[in-house]
């Protein structure tokens, strides 16, 4: 015969609370495994390489810890969208740069190491060359596109009337 079981104390108890992580932003997250990661690496290269190199090594991963320090303090909910602007525009601008920086490249390439190769040879040679780059410059236009269709924001002097 089998004993019913009793209840326990501990079954009837509430749920135990568990310790919450500190809340870390992800720049503060960014500096901790960064560090890391450095430190490890200066502490294996250091002892093999040439002593001026390795105490250049040195000096550049303290000069990342402080630019990682001023990083880490920047606090990420005070960044408006009107803040990002610049930087959206120098990013679609760089990729239609770089798109068409190497467009030219691949030309050059092609017309002074492969002269005997006419047009559509090219482009059926080089077919994936051609749509990165083109898709680079494509997606840059479309970064600015999308900026320059932006609402504008009105500063405090500035009224809706001003811009009919």
């Amino acid at each position: 015969m089998e004993p019913k079981p009793k209840a326990s104390a501990q079954t009837q108890s509430e749920p135990i609370e568990f310790a919450e992580p500190p809340a870390r932003t992800p720049l503060v997250l960014l500096q901790a495994t960064e560090r890391s990661l450095r430190l490890k690496t200066v502490e294996i290269l250091a002892p093999i390489l040439p002593e001026k190199t390795a105490t250049s090594l040195t000096e550049v991963s303290q000069v990342a810890e402080e630019s990682l320090q001023k990083l880490a303090e920047i606090d990420l909910d005070e960044i408006t969208d009107e803040d990002l602007k610049p930087a959206r525009i120098q990013v679609g601008l760089a990729f239609v740069g770089f798109g068409a920086l190497m467009m030219v490249f691949l030309l050059l390439y092609l017309y002074t190491l492969h002269p005997e190769i006419n047009a559509a040879d090219q482009v059926k040679e080089y077919w994936y060359q051609y749509i990165w780059f083109v898709g680079l410059g494509v997606a840059g236009m479309f970064m600015l596109g999308r900026e320059a269709m932006r609402p504008r924001r009105l500063t405090d002097q500035e009224t809706l009337d001003d811009w009919e």
